[in-house]
């Protein structure tokens, strides 16, 4: 499958019932696929008027209890900002698809990391944080979709599996999952499912009192300082005895990780940290890391991003180079290796 077409799948198996999104390239075919498949699956397929009512759309949906999603591409996923902060300050669940390209402006339709800051340091207005996901393979890409529905219901949070414009179009072969009964979900007892015995429900972003809207602020930021503690995913790749560590995340990191066979064929002791999660960012297993090796190499598709991070992680215990390239183009193996 193609990698849009396989995040699509994967979201019908965790018990996605309802996708809203417009159509923009390169991300086109998890609309169309959903579309087709979202009706027989029981669920509901809207394409709406733009990014902006999409978003929406998922807010009300999400309100109502559902496993609901939405996906794009960079500037798509800018006009959708506002309705991601509001999600969050509704202590909503919501699984958001970006296939980056390149940018800024309109850009290219070529893959592109260049929205890292927007994905990971907040998009949107407000104190609120969102739990990214980076897969690097197909298969890492069903695996991470399914997480993120796990997380945002478990969290009460939207999550993004950002992805890019080569892994939503590329094909591997993959083994999807059983799909979930929707049935055996947990319940969600704070869902606007109609107030029938009980007390009703109230779901708003909207907090007019400072006192009032600052105590549930500051739930929230427990809630965040939680996921850091317990959401921090990363892989490793030949760390044991390495001198020299690429960090690498989504399709840069299976391009890495042939430059690490590469260099070791070559006898240079080179590993890969690829992050998983975004946010929650490895900053702890990074920092050990550097204690151990001289360099930590950044690679990027942009101009700079992540390795901010890196280097926050790093704190000068080692050397922080980076490299990258920008509007599209994609470094090689043999690019890092040199």
């Amino acid at each position: 499958m193609t990698g849009n077409e396989a995040m699509a799948e994967a979201a019908i198996c965790a018990g996605c019932r309802a996708y809203f999104g417009y159509p923009i390239t390169p991300q086109n075919e998890v609309l169309e696929y959903m579309a087709a498949h979202m009706p027989s699956a029981g669920g509901a397929f809207v394409q709406a008027e733009s990014e902006v009512a999409a978003i929406n759309m998922c807010y009300g949906a999400s309100a109502a209890g559902v496993r609901t999603m939405t996906s794009s591409s960079s500037p798509g996923i800018s006009l959708k900002m506002e309705g991601v902060s509001y999600l969050a300050a509704a202590d909503l669940p919501c699984v958001i698809i970006n296939a980056a390209r390149g940018g800024p402006g309109l850009g290219n339709i070529a893959p592109a990391q260049g929205d890292y800051f927007q994905a990971t340091k907040g998009g949107g207005h407000g104190d609120y944080r969102m739990i990214v996901l980076g897969p690097a393979t197909i298969a890492e890409a069903i695996e991470l979709v399914i997480l993120a529905f796990d997380l945002a219901d478990k969290y009460r949070t939207p999550v993004m599996v950002l992805s890019d414009g080569m892994l939503g179009q590329m094909m591997e072969p993959v083994v999807l999952p059983k799909p979930v009964d929707p049935s055996s979900l947990p319940v969600k007892p704070w869902a606007l499912t109609g107030a029938r015995a009980r007390e009703p429900n109230y779901v708003t972003s909207f907090a007019m009192d400072p006192v009032d809207l600052s105590q549930i602020n500051t739930r929230r930021q427990n809630r965040y300082h939680q996921i850091e503690e317990r959401e921090v995913r990363y892989r490793e790749t030949e760390i044991s005895d390495a001198s020299i560590i690429v960090v690498a995340y989504g399709t840069m990191a299976r391009i890495a990780r042939t430059a690490v066979r590469m260099a070791r064929n070559q006898g240079i002791k080179l590993g890969l940290v690829q992050p998983t999660t975004l946010w929650p960012f490895p900053y702890a297993p990074l920092r050990a890391l550097s204690s151990q090796v001289s360099t930590i190499l950044t690679v990027e598709m942009s101009a700079g991003q992540m390795v901010e991070d890196v280097r926050l992680a790093v704190c000068d215990r080692a050397k922080t180079p980076f490299y990258g390239e920008l509007g599209g183009l994609v470094p090689t193996p043999k690019d890092i290796l040199r």
